[in-house]
C-alpha cells in the first residue's frame, strides 16, 4: 500500500502540474482559434475561471464574427456558475441587446432576471436590487408570455413581493417600537400612517389583522397624549378605526381587546369634554365680565 502511494501521488502531481502548464502555455498563445477552442474546452469541462481568462483575451478579437454569440453567451453563463450574479445579470443583458434574434435570447434574458433574483437580499436589507429584480423578470415575461419558463419567473416575483412586504411589515413595527421613546408624538402619528398605507399597498396580507388592532391601540394612545386642542379629533378616531376593524374582522381574536380600547376612548373623550366645557364656560365668564367691565368705564367716563 505505502509502495503504491509512492507511485500514485508523482503521477496525480505530474498530471496537475501538466494541465496547468497546458493551460498557461494556453494564456500566452495569440492564435484566436486556439483560444477560442480552449476557452469553450475549459467551459464544458466547468474551469469557468480559466475558461474566462481564455474569453477575456479572445472576445474583442472574434467581436462582430459568429463564433462571437457562443463566446458572449458562455462568458455569461461562467460568471454565473461562479455565484457573481450581477456581472452575470450584465453580460446577460448585453448579449440579449446585441443577439435579440438569436435562439439563446429568451434564455439570455431569463438568465439576467434570474441573476438579479439570485443576488436579492433578504427582507430586512436594503431592497432597491429586489426591485430590479422584479423589473426585469416582468420585461422578460411581457416578451416571452409563451415561455417555458414563464411559471418560474411568476414564482420569482411572488417570492420578492413577500419580502417587500414582510419588510414593510418590519417598518411599520420599528415605529411602533420608537413610541415607547422620550418623544412618542411624531412615531405615533408615524405608525398610524405606515399601518394604513399597509393595508393599502398589501390588502392581500397576514399580518393586516394584526396591524389593525395595533392601529386602534395607537390611535387611543396618540388621542391621550394629544395637546388639548387635537385630543378631541384624535379620541374620536380611535372608534373610527375599531369599526373599520371589525366591519373587515368581525371574528377576529382582537374584537375583545379593541371594544375594551373603545371604552377606554369613550371615557377619556368623555372627561375632555366636560373639562373644555368647564374651560369655555369660565373663558365665557371672563369674557362677559370683561365686557362689563368695559361698559361700566363707559359709563364712568360720561
Amino acid at each position: 500500500m505505502k509502495k503504491f502511494s509512492l507511485y500514485i501521488i508523482p503521477f496525480i502531481l505530474l498530471v496537475s502540474i501538466s494541465g496547468c502548464s497546458g493551460f498557461y502555455k494556453l494564456e500566452k498563445s495569440t492564435n484566436w482559434e486556439e483560444l477560442y477552442e480552449g476557452a469553450n474546452k475549459y467551459y464544458n469541462e466547468g474551469e469557468f475561471n480559466k475558461a474566462i481568462i481564455l474569453y477575456d483575451k479572445v472576445l474583442p478579437v472574434i467581436r462582430g464574427s459568429e463564433k462571437a454569440e457562443l463566446a458572449d453567451f458562455n462568458y455569461a453563463y461562467c460568471h454565473f456558475k461562479l455565484k457573481r450574479y450581477i456581472e452575470s445579470a450584465g453580460y446577460f443583458n448585453t448579449f440579449y441587446q446585441t443577439y435579440n434574434r438569436s435562439p439563446m435570447a429568451e434564455e439570455a434574458l431569463f438568465m439576467n432576471a434570474y441573476s438579479l433574483y439570485l443576488d436579492a437580499p433578504d427582507y430586512n436589507l436594503d431592497q432597491k436590487s429586489s426591485h430590479d429584480a422584479v423589473n426585469a423578470i416582468q420585461i422578460f415575461i411581457n416578451r416571452f408570455p409563451e415561455s417555458d419558463s414563464y411559471e418560474r419567473a411568476t414564482a420569482m416575483i411572488e417570492d420578492l413581493q413577500i419580502r417587500f412586504e414582510e419588510k414593510a411589515y418590519q417598518e411599520s413595527l420599528l415605529y411602533l417600537r420608537l413610541t415607547e421613546g422620550l418623544y412618542p408624538g411624531d412615531f405615533y402619528r408615524a405608525c398610524i400612517i405606515n399601518f394604513q398605507n399597509f393595508a393599502k399597498s398589501y390588502p392581500d396580507s397576514k399580518h393586516n389583522e394584526e396591524l389593525g388592532y395595533k392601529l386602534v391601540e395607537v390611535s387611543l394612545a396618540y388621542g391621550e397624549r394629544s395637546v388639548f386642542d387635537k385630543k378631541e379629533e384624535r379620541l374620536k378616531d380611535v372608534s373610527k378605526f375599531a369599526s373599520q376593524f371589525k366591519r373587515k374582522y368581525p371574528e377576529s381574536k382582537y374584537i375583545g381587546s379593541v371594544d375594551e380600547l373603545v371604552k377606554k376612548s369613550q371615557v377619556e373623550l368623555l372627561a375632555h369634554q366636560t373639562l373644555k366645557k368647564e374651560y369655555e364656560d369660565e373663558l365665557a365668564k371672563a369674557k362677559a365680565l370683561n365686557e362689563a367691565d368695559k361698559s361700566e368705564d363707559l359709563e364712568k367716563d360720561k
